[in-house]
């Protein structure tokens, strides 16, 4: 594991965004764990997930223009992680995010900050069904623009409509590469490296229920 992504899994855990237990999901399913980037409420929280996401980016070596932040929560997602690529990896890229209902007044239009342009990275928190990442594909298109594909912070790594996860079934659909910081095999590995074998055991057999392929 990267030293980011213990970084990450640690700064997630500290500000309550990653939890264990027993959570209900949208889905039905009943989950031994659950994330919520808006759970990351301070300064220092914030700037340390940037700090994560532009590690990431990075890493993954994906070319890139832009970032876009998809309302709501994929906005402080893409201001923080621009600011991280600019202060820790000397990228300064322009940023952008879109409202829920275009503005009819000032200067109008439903995405605010650097225009949309060239490749655009999508910054999200997890990826579910996708609806939100489908939104943002279509502003870019509108635009004239490319995508250059998504970072999320979590990969929840089980299936979503087939035996695919939700993530491999969009990267195939549309054709755009999605990255993240960790995955849940990733949260498996720290609880095994903190030895709590009874969450591990929780972990592993949702991973036998829901994994995907």
């Amino acid at each position: 594991m990267r030293e980011y992504q213990r970084g990450f899994i640690e700064l997630a855990e500290g500000a309550g965004a990653l939890r264990f237990g027993k959570f209900r999901l949208k889905s039905g399913r009943v989950s031994p764990y659950f994330f919520d980037a808006g759970a990351f409420r301070t300064g220092a929280a914030l700037a340390g997930l940037g700090r994560c996401y532009a590690s990431a980016i990075i890493e993954s070596g994906l070319a890139f223009d832009m970032l876009l932040g998809p309302a709501y929560k994929g906005i402080p997602l893409a201001a923080a992680a621009a600011m991280a690529l600019a202060e820790a990896h000397g990228r300064d890229v322009p940023w952008a995010y879109n409202r829920k209902e275009a503005k009819g007044h000032g200067e109008g239009g439903n995405v605010v900050g650097g225009p949309l342009a060239g490749r655009v990275l999508v910054a999200d928190d997890v990826m579910t069904a996708g609806t939100a990442v489908r939104e943002a594909l279509e502003l870019i298109e509108d635009a004239g623009a490319q995508c250059a594909g998504v970072v999320v912070g979590l990969d929840r790594q089980e299936r979503g409509r087939g035996e695919r996860s939700a993530i491999r079934e969009l990267e195939d659909e549309l054709g755009i590469r999605v990255i993240s910081i960790v995955g849940l095999s990733d949260l498996i590995a720290h609880l095994e490296q903190k030895g709590d074998a009874g969450q591990v055991a929780a972990m592993e057999n949702y991973r036998q229920q829901y994994g995907a392929e």
